[in-house]
């Protein structure tokens, strides 16, 4: 348990260090890639297609697969590479206090007007960077969700519900908060999907 817990400077110094950590991982976070890839792929303002999203699912709809799969990558990387930094230099709560910095960064980034991506990709990397065994899990459990039911915005829920289980099966258990918060967030920003999802409307991968 002693792995888990904080080793920086003390606690008596711990707070002004965490906060630190936590607006360099939002600003890592924030790094809207979904925007940057699209304009670099000279396929326009990705805010101006489909959902206005800046996430994978929306960067697909510009109908560049290699588009989509390299802001995957990328928003994924940001959340891991937030984590993994702050684990390196100072333990383990400052790296989840930079993966909830990474994951709002995404969500809501300072350069956008707050207004960012819906945070599946950025979720699944710094689950993967605090513990690759639940990531892992995590990931394929999108992944069969998705082939299965055909649709990115379920998958993403089944994931992120599941998360908290896969971390306790893995004997993670102090990181299961963190990610009931994160998923918690991600189940409110696709509150329009599950809205479709009910009603039958959602949209398959593959169709507009």
């Amino acid at each position: 348990m002693s792995a888990w817990l904080p080793d920086i400077m003390g606690w008596d110094r711990a707070g002004p260090a965490l906060a630190m950590i936590f607006v360099a991982g939002y600003l890592i976070g924030s790094i809207p890639f979904g925007l940057l890839v699209t304009r670099v792929f000279g396929l326009g303002d990705v805010r101006k297609i489909g959902s206005g999203n800046i996430g994978t699912t929306n960067v697909l709809r510009t109908g560049s697969k290699k588009a989509a799969a390299l802001t995957l990558l990328l928003d994924g990387g940001k959340g891991a590479v937030a984590v993994l930094i702050a684990m390196s230099m100072y333990g383990m709560l400052a790296a989840q206090v930079a993966a909830l910095g990474a994951f709002l960064g995404h969500l809501y980034p300072v350069w956008l007007r707050f207004k960012g991506g819906k945070g599946v990709a950025t979720f699944l990397g710094v689950i993967l960077a605090l513990h690759w065994p639940a990531g892992l899990l995590a990931c394929a459990t999108w992944l069969v969700t998705a082939f299965v039911l055909r649709m990115s915005s379920l998958a993403a829920l089944v994931a992120a519900a599941l998360v908290p289980v896969w971390l306790w099966v893995t004997a993670a258990e102090p990181v299961i908060w963190l990610a009931v918060c994160l998923g918690a967030l991600i189940f409110i920003k696709h509150s329009a999907n599950i809205a479709r999802i009910i009603s039958r409307t959602e949209p398959k991968i593959g169709k507009s």
